[in-house]
């Protein structure tokens, strides 16, 4: 696991936010050639991978998703502090005090501090009630600036994206904690796989397109490109934890339904067969407020059928967490549905 564990750590330190994510992209495109598969990128900047199977005819996708949630700088306050609009799904509360970095139109790179205006308890009493909003909450920058010119002096400008420090630690006991796990642990999990499929010269019973996108957070990601003979799409992304889900940390996760509607009934009993038939650790879920690249696919007009699995994660959109036996249980489904016949 110390190979994958690092793949992910390497992959989470990379900033890729939705519509800047070029750079992790490029270490996927550059690690996945070094591994000895040709890529291809698509208009819209995401990579494929197409891996030939035994049956042509019947294709899968197999999806997962190197952007992040991030921010962009909205607007260049009176006293040189940024405003941020919020890229991808979650609110100010989840990333009040992180560190994070601005990077301008030239490719300078500057850091700051994620602040409630009205942060300093000396000052303000009652600072516990103030909304955590795109009014009051604002990027503290690390430079002498202290008025809107001294930041336009900077480079910096509306519009620059910002990306948050993912913090990424792995624990004795097992655990990899980091933002951004959803979904770069799944990316990680694809290219090991490609590095058991090239060591161990292994044929897959269908050609498989690895789809790694870059848009899924706002909801556009691998839904376009798709050979007309797809037949089964598979989101490989994070399973949601909380009040009311069965899924951990230690599992892998299916889900059954989001927010979109039910997963394909065929597709999802396929894979709960492969977890019992390998004795992989496995829960069948709902995400409430969740969609994939899958559902994407599916409104975008794919005639699919479509599925989703993953990695237990624990506070998503935040602060995430998960266990290597989490991680485990996944990669070991995913080899399983890679070798396994599609079924109708």
């Amino acid at each position: 696991m110390s190979d994958i564990l690092q793949t992910i750590k390497t992959l989470t330190e990379i900033n890729s936010p939705s519509g800047n994510a070029e750079k992790a992209i490029q270490y996927v495109k550059e690690t996945v050639e070094d591994i000895g598969f040709s890529t291809e990128l698509t208009n819209k900047g995401a990579l494929i991978i197409n891996v030939t199977g035994d049956n042509q005819e019947q294709q899968r996708c197999i999806t997962a998703h190197v952007d992040t949630l991030g921010a962009m700088v909205k607007e260049i306050k009176e006293d040189g502090r940024l405003a941020i609009d919020l890229i991808g799904g979650f609110h100010f509360n989840a990333i009040e005090g992180e560190y994070c970095e601005i990077q301008t139109e030239a490719g300078d790179i500057y850091t700051g501090t994620i602040c409630l205006h009205e942060t300093s308890v000396h000052v303000y009493k009652n600072n516990h009630e103030v909304p955590r909003d795109i009014e009051h909450m604002e990027i503290r920058i690390d430079e002498k600036t202290n008025s809107i010119q001294d930041t336009k002096d900077l480079g910096i400008e509306v519009g620059d994206f910002v990306s948050f420090d993912p913090r990424t630690e792995i624990t004795q006991s097992g655990f990899i904690k980091s933002r951004h796990l959803d979904d770069k642990a799944s990316v990680a999990m694809i290219i090991e796989l490609l590095k058991k499929i090239k060591e161990e010269n292994v044929r897959l019973p269908h050609t498989t397109q690895f789809y790694i996108s870059n848009n899924e957070e706002i909801g556009y990601g691998a839904n376009a490109s798709l050979p007309d003979n797809i037949v089964d799409f598979i989101a490989l992304d994070m399973g949601a934890l909380g009040d009311g889900q069965s899924s951990d940390e230690y599992t892998v996760s299916i889900c059954a339904k989001d927010s979109s509607g039910p997963y394909h009934k065929g597709l999802r009993s396929q894979l709960v067969q492969l977890c019992k038939m390998n004795d992989i650790p496995y829960k069948v879920d709902i995400y409430p407020y969740y969609a994939s690249d899958a559902t994407s696919a599916l409104k975008a007009g794919a005639d699919i059928r479509h599925g989703l699995f993953g990695a237990g994660i624990e506070s998503s959109h935040a602060l995430e967490r998960t266990h290597i036996e989490s991680i485990e249980a996944t990669q070991n489904l995913l080899y399983a549905y890679c070798m396994s016949p599609i079924l109708k």
